[in-house]
């Protein structure tokens, strides 16, 4: 399993504003900046993060981003859903929206069984793994010598 850029951009974007923890919305330029991503980018992966209603934004002077569900109630599965990020560990475990696997060895694969448990483990930790978790975990990172990081959150 590979997580592409967008899935980890996603996550370290909205792990930023989680961390933000104010009614205030956060500029994309600012958390762009502070995460190293390019703002066209991000854009692209927030408007569906938006979509999924996972974040809303704020339009006019002071405008931003601001989340739209308590970072508790989030799972990071539900992230990577919402960018269109596959967490499938193989060609063979991914499945189409309807259900529909892509394993044609399906019937016959000895090791069909072996990918589909370690893909079930994976997708359980990402749908426990709560975004609230991930900033708690982060915590004392915040102010660590990355560039962006050494700013206040909030």
């Amino acid at each position: 399993m590979r997580v592409t850029t967008k899935g980890r951009y996603a996550l370290r974007a909205i792990t930023k504003l989680a961390m933000h923890n104010s009614p205030k919305p956060m500029p994309i330029k600012r958390i762009a900046a502070d995460e190293d991503i390019s703002p066209e980018f991000l854009e692209q992966i927030f408007f569906r993060l938006k979509k999924s209603g996972i974040i809303n934004s704020v339009r006019g002077p002071g405008g931003g981003f601001v989340m739209n569900r308590d970072p508790a109630a989030v799972s990071v599965k539900e992230i990577f859903d919402a960018v269109g990020e596959g967490i499938d560990l193989t060609p063979c475990t991914a499945y189409d929206d309807d259900g529909q696997g892509h394993c044609v060895r399906e019937d016959y694969c000895v090791v069909h069984d072996v990918w589909q448990e370690a893909s079930r483990h994976i997708i359980d930790y990402f749908g426990s793994l709560t975004l609230q978790q991930v900033v708690e975990r982060g915590h004392d990172k915040v102010y660590s010598d990355a560039p962006g990081a050494g700013q206040p959150v909030g």
